[in-house]
């Protein structure tokens, strides 16, 4: 039996209290970062070959259906505003469309040739990257996706919690996440997806960082799409720079980001 859908550890939940409930989620809970620290090498691996392809010209393509495919398009979407970089760079695909992040769509995940064809309506290039993501490890969507990504020359990965899954078996690098019996059994959107996040978290940012979207800690590249975001790059600058609030302030807005803007005022400074 995969590990996924074997029985929680915990019985007769309906008879428990709200707190001991909350409890003994959090107990389960508390195991997911340690699964995941067993498995930094492999993406490590992952992400040390994801860069260089992205620096020529690939991108990163997720891949999933249910929670999974959910938790890929979370990532890919917040990449943009985080990072500043085009929305074709990370890209997220679920099983079932763009309809199926709100409602569930009969047997789209399924269909073992259906992610190769949503894949192709962005395009191929020979150095992107699709990642398969699924907590099971079987879903036919995901490992029909990756397995022609491979055939294809494209470098895959995946983010699972079974042990030697059949979407593993699939990919160049299996991150195999094993966190144990679910709490309810088999509802993989708790302790499953907690990991998948975590994973999908450490690519992104990681590769993020190493295409140079990043400086010091700061999101330099961030997208001013509110208040708070123009706020928060305001004091980016006043405390890069030493500029006053007024005049980061303005210099963030004629600029567009803190990056162009700091580099603006050194330039000036300097000149």
């Amino acid at each position: 039996m995969k590990v996924t859908e074997s029985s929680s550890h915990y019985d007769n939940l309906e008879k428990m209290t709200v707190l001991e409930l909350l409890q003994n989620i959090n107990k389960e809970d508390h195991l997911v970062p340690m699964a995941v620290k067993s498995v930094l090498p492999g993406i490590s691996d992952l992400v040390k070959e994801i860069v260089p392809r992205m620096e020529a010209g690939g991108r990163l393509i997720y891949i999933g259906a249910g929670t999974s495919g959910r938790l890929g398009i979370l990532d890919a979407s917040e990449c943009p505003p985080t990072y500043g970089v085009p929305h074709e760079w990370v890209i997220g695909i679920m099983a079932g469309g763009d309809i199926a992040i709100r409602k569930a769509v009969e047997n789209a995940e399924d269909d073992w040739d259906q992610a190769w064809k949503d894949i192709l309506e962005y395009g191929f290039n020979p150095d992107d990257t699709v990642i398969g993501i699924a907590a099971s490890g079987t879903t036919p969507y995901v490992i029909g996706g990756v397995r022609t990504a491979k055939e294809k020359g494209l470098l895959t990965g995946c983010i699972t919690c079974n042990e030697d899954s059949p979407l593993g078996k699939e990919v160049d690098f299996p991150i195999e996440v094993v966190v144990g019996p679910e709490f309810v059994t088999g509802s993989t959107r708790m302790k499953s997806g907690t990991a998948q996040k975590l994973v999908l978290n450490m690519i992104s940012t990681t590769v993020m960082i190493k295409l140079g979207r990043v400086k010091g800690n700061k999101m330099v590249d961030m997208q001013l799409s509110n208040a708070k975001l123009v706020e928060r790059g305001v004091k980016m600058i006043m405390e890069a720079t030493g500029a006053e609030y007024d005049a980061a302030k303005d210099l963030l807005l004629t600029q567009g980001s803190v990056r162009l803007a700091t580099e603006h005022f050194y330039k000036n400074k300097t000149s």
